[in-house]
């Protein structure tokens, strides 16, 4: 498949990834009377790669995410030199989905794009639950590392056929149940810029742990995997 249109793919992905998963959090999770709350929020996450894992995982391998990349790079299960070009992609689509997020988010009377955060990833006083940065880089190290084997897991070719995308989404549905509080659940460095330009001030000053973690954690993840898969070429 050509890179052009992996990239695409990876562009489509990601801008469903965070319209998806941000916008369940900025416009439903706490609905008056009906909002879907953090359990809502954590299958929605799931539910966006899931179903975009059936539906692009042919084109682009579904990564949506710099660190997925990353670690497959490391796990040797995709070449270095496509990594840029996915990165951007990513990037891009996240930032697409924050803008038209934004836009349908201030259509309701008395929207406050600074109370609202639009979903962003912090740590301190823009935690949740008011975790330090401490707790919330160990968090996006250890859920990133584990989503990396989860995903190297499920996809390697010695793993049953045609489950990977619910192993994966329900991976990322227990991780956000888990990391919610601490940090609003990154383990995606395009999903935390996306809105962080949107938001500005706090969010961009934090979103160097959003990028720094969740890659520290995929490489680990990266490393530990192919030494777990060694069997496979003996």
């Amino acid at each position: 498949m050509p890179l052009t249109n992996r990239a695409v793919a990876e562009f489509i992905g990601t801008f469903w990834l965070v319209l998806g998963g941000c916008g369940s959090a900025v416009l439903a999770a706490a609905f008056p009377g009906v909002g879907i709350g953090l359990l809502g929020v954590s299958f929605a996450f799931g539910l966006t790669v899931l179903t975009m894992a059936f539906a692009i995982g042919h084109i682009s391998g579904c990564h949506l995410n710099p660190a997925v990349s990353l670690g497959l790079v490391v796990g040797g299960r995709f070449k270095s030199s496509d990594l840029l070009p996915y990165v951007v992609a990513q990037v891009a689509g996240a930032v697409l989905a924050a803008v038209v997020l934004y836009f349908i988010a201030s259509g309701q009377a008395g929207f406050d794009l600074a109370a609202s955060g639009l979903a962003s990833n912090g740590y301190a006083d823009h935690s949740p639950g008011k975790y330090s940065a401490a707790a919330g880089f160990v968090t996006e190290v250890v859920m990133t590392f584990m989503f990396l084997i989860i995903i190297l897991g499920a996809t390697d070719d010695r793993a049953p056929k045609g489950f990977a995308p619910i192993a994966i989404g329900f991976g990322l549905t227990l991780i956000h149940l888990i990391s919610i509080p601490v940090t609003n659940t990154s383990v995606n460095p395009a999903r935390s810029t996306g809105p962080a330009l949107i938001v500005g001030g706090w969010a961009l000053q934090q979103l160097w742990l959003f990028w720094v973690a969740p890659l520290t954690g995929a490489a680990l993840a990266g490393v530990a995997y192919r030494w777990l898969g060694v069997a496979k070429s003996k």
